[in-house]
């Protein structure tokens, strides 16, 4: 989607079926494959002249909000990317990454996979950029990774990138919600030196007690403090401006009280190592991270709501604006709330890519532009479809099974 704004063309390779249908539904050329597989066995079937590498390995083993088997392994896997650059036997490696536990540890490893395949292929150029993007917990393997790539030792064959790496917050690039990233960009010499992103707004205090202390300076306009980035953007603004266009799905007079919106969202995680401590945010502060369990979430329009237990959620559409996707962006399939938490969030995309594709920021005209997504005709999205899913037997194992419920016995 960053790529789209930014007016570069792109395409996926998405293993989630319902990722998939949402993606044609958008009109973004996507394979619905395994990456692994495309690798392997249908590398060929890339275009040419694809010159960047884009990906976000799952984030599940590595998050807090996930098992943490991944962050378990991150020693050994610092090993395994040595051991690959060093040319030992893949299929060994394989074996020990599976007895891991966690298969999707493993594909943290992809990227590299795929640049060496890149570079050991004949007739194919290594790519000239290469963005990564994953929880904070990898930061250190994306040290690993920009170390072997400015060396260009072993299977790299002399292939060498500028390469850096950092901690991003989206609230800092104006997301409304507050979310870290460790980010990766690395250039072929002549593409330019790597600069870090230039944030436009100013970071979120996670301690309320600490945001209180500093209120005052929140209530005067970003004009009238001088020299300073622009607020964080809330999630009051951000969905009062969702939901202004015609025909936006984003509704959100059922949470107005009076001429504002003034509810509070409590967390379906607990804080502080205590399950039972649900944190809160206010409407007039950043959303928390949106994951797959943001439908959980519950959303009180005040407090008197809060004492009655008359909870709300938040709709699809209003869980995409969170992560900066247009109000009108089509979301199908099934597991939306998933396909939401998944994502990177536009906005952040589009900064780390104008760095990282121009090595500029993105202008004021294409970041408002990014607020609507245009309309695709039902044809392309069925074109998309056959082109990227139309060979069943090419797909991830079993994604097209059809799961019935078992039938009810008659009365």
């Amino acid at each position: 989607m960053a790529a789209h704004f930014l007016g570069f063309k792109s395409i996926g390779i998405e293993w989630d079926r319902n990722a998939c249908e949402t993606r044609y539904a958008a009109g973004l050329p996507t394979i619905h494959a395994d990456v692994s597989v495309m690798r392997e066995k249908r590398f060929h079937e890339i275009p040419k002249t694809v010159d960047v590498l884009a990906g976000g390995p799952p984030c599940q083993s590595f998050s807090v909000a996930g098992n943490g088997a991944g962050r378990r392994a991150l020693d050994n896997v610092e090993k395994f990317i040595h051991r690959l650059v060093d040319g030992e036997d893949e299929a060994q490696i394989d074996k020990e990454l599976h007895a891991l536990g966690d298969s999707r540890t493993a594909l943290v490893l992809e990227p590299l996979r795929w640049l060496l395949k890149a570079i050991e292929t004949e007739d194919r150029e290594p790519y000239k950029v290469i963005v990564l993007e994953q929880v904070p917990a990898v930061l250190p393997l994306w040290e690993v990774y920009a170390k072997l790539l400015r060396g260009g030792e072993g299977r790299l064959r002399g292939v060498k990138y500028e390469a850096d790496c950092w901690e991003l917050k989206t609230e800092q690039f104006g997301v409304p919600q507050t979310r870290t990233r460790a980010v990766l960009v690395a250039r072929r010499p002549g593409e330019g030196a790597i600069e870090p992103l230039e944030t436009t707004h100013r970071p979120f205090d996670l301690h309320r007690s600490k945001r209180n202390a500093v209120q005052a300076d929140t209530l005067l306009a970003d004009s009238e403090i001088p020299e300073t980035k622009q607020r964080w953007v809330s999630m009051a603004e951000a969905l009062d401006a969702a939901s202004k266009p015609d025909g936006s799905p984003v509704d959100v007079s059922r949470l107005r009280t009076g001429g504002g919106m003034t509810f509070f969202v409590v967390s379906n995680y607990g804080s502080g190592g205590d399950p039972k401590n649900r944190g809160r945010r206010l409407s007039s502060e950043p959303a928390f991270t949106v994951t797959g369990k943001i439908s959980r979430n519950k959303v009180y329009k005040d407090i008197a709501a809060y004492g009655a237990d008359r909870d709300d959620r938040f709709t699809i559409p209003e869980a995409g604006v969170l992560q900066t996707f247009p109000h009108n962006f089509p979301w199908s399939g099934n597991d939306q709330a998933q396909q939401v938490g998944n994502a990177v969030p536009p906005r952040l995309g589009m900064h780390v890519l104008s760095r990282a594709l121009r090595g500029d920021t993105p202008s004021d005209e294409e970041l408002a532009a990014a607020g609507t997504w245009p309309s695709v005709p039902r044809t392309t999205t069925e074109e998309l479809r056959h082109l990227g899913c139309g060979d069943q037997s090419q797909c991830p194992p079993e994604s097209h099974k059809v799961t019935r419920s078992p039938r009810k016995p008659a009365p």
